[in-house]
């Protein structure tokens, strides 16, 4: 055990020496404080002592990325240096667990003067971290045995308007999307527990729209229902779900926290979507925050089943490079599983599938699109339909101009969302 440590990779950027920079991290992070203190022995600094693993020095620049750090004693100009340090922390400090993990591999690390920018941007495990954290309970298969899907990606669409609606306006919608074939709707996150729609009233009529389109046509859309809220709360709504029959539940990650998330997971008797928003606010700065390959391990670790990496040629800032690497980040297993599903989402439509699976060939996602579907010019039974086309001529290879000369449906798409 006291052998066992955690890597940490970080962007950083600083006017000091990039390894004195690394040492300021190590010693904060583990030991050391601003100045020697007593008891800071040799010994005690060899067991417990953060380590500077590699310090790989990168281009420097003129301006700092972030307001508030200062310059070394003496400097009267300041170069801003950029590298990449990796920082060795002994398991034995923090234990096998995921909130003082975080604690320890970012903790007061963004607030330190020496820094004008720091970004953590990987994290290496010891397989022990799987004796406390199974990872997902379900993960791609066992939500694909749950919806029924197999050999494709699941199609899926969000709940528009995403709030106000009250629950007998839930009820032809449901119905009307069950009907198209889809293979999962979504709640959007803004909707939780609303005193127009409340949460058991809305469960109920949802899952009664559900049962009855599943008599009728064999096929039971997955629906997740958002449960997100205190931790009490989310019990009484998980349970909410699961006796009315429904078979997935979101929760927004941020909001709750991975705690909550490796809670929920232990009595979870359904696949967790979890849902990243607020996540702009922790990656859109490149030289703040953490890296999505971070991000998406800690809720893996956690136990989320599904896991949003936004899609390619979104409405937001994400550049397609980013989210393919997201995408295939989530399809790395790690500590010897722990498979989650990428969810693609954000200005999605048919046309989406070419430019996703040439950059990741797989079909173990959930594509979701919302006016893609929803707007369609034929209707949502037909915005289904474009869909399961688009991803049907990706994967075989085939132009989608050239699919859709036999297929209606997936022509009107084009002319509809193409050129957008």
């Amino acid at each position: 055990m006291w052998e066992e440590r955690v890597l940490a990779t970080y962007l950083i950027e600083t006017p000091f020496d990039p390894n004195q920079a690394a040492e300021i991290m190590a010693g904060e992070q583990s030991t050391g404080t601003f100045t020697a203190v007593p008891g800071e022995t040799a010994e005690l600094k060899e067991n417990h002592g953060a380590r500077v693993v590699n310090v790989e020095r990168l281009e420097s620049v003129a301006k700092p990325s972030l307001p508030g750090s200062i310059l070394p004693k003496a400097a009267e100009t300041a170069v801003y240096h950029r590298a990449k340090v990796t920082l060795s922390f002994p398991l034995h400090n923090f234990g096998l667990s995921l909130p003082n993990l975080m604690t320890a591999l970012a903790g007061n690390l963004y607030e330190l003067r020496e820094f004008s920018g720091l970004r953590l941007v990987d994290i290496e495990l010891p397989d022990r971290f799987a004796e406390k954290y199974p990872g997902p309970k379900f993960g791609i298969q066992g939500t694909r045995d749950f919806a029924g899907v197999y050999d494709r990606p699941m199609i899926g669409t969000i709940i528009k308007p995403s709030i106000g609606l009250k629950i007998d306006e839930y009820r032809p919608m449901v119905r009307e999307l069950a009907e198209a074939g889809l293979d999962f709707i979504k709640d959007d996150e803004l909707c939780a527990n609303p005193p127009f729609a409340p949460f058991e009233q809305r469960v109920k009529a949802i899952m009664e729209e559900i049962e009855r389109v599943a008599d009728r046509t064999g096929k039971k859309t997955m629906y997740a229902f958002n449960i997100t809220g205190d931790i009490e709360e989310m019990k009484r709504n998980h349970d909410t779900v699961v006796e009315a029959g429904g078979t997935c539940v979101m929760v927004s990650i941020n909001s709750i926290g991975m705690p909550s998330i490796a809670h929920l997971r232990n009595y979870t008797e359904l696949p967790i979507h979890g849902h990243r928003n607020q996540w702009g606010a922790m990656t859109r700065s490149p030289l703040l925050g953490m890296s999505f390959s971070v991000y998406q391990k800690l809720c893996r670790l956690a136990g989320v089943d599904h896991l949003h990496t936004n899609g390619l040629n979104s409405k937001f800032t994400e550049s397609n490079e980013s989210v393919a690497r997201s995408i295939r980040d989530c399809l790395t297993p790690m500590l010897g599983g722990y498979e989650v599903m990428p969810v693609l989402s954000s200005a999605q439509w048919a046309g989406s599938a070419i430019p996703s699976y040439a950059a990741v060939p797989s079909v173990d996602v959930l594509h979701l699109a919302g006016g893609g579907i929803l707007a369609h010019p034929a209707g949502i039974s037909a915005g289904v339909k474009s869909m399961q086309l688009g991803w049907e001529a990706a994967v075989q290879g085939i132009p989608l101009e050239k699919y859709a000369e036999e297929h209606t449906v997936l022509k009107q798409a084009i002319e509809k969302f193409g050129g957008k």
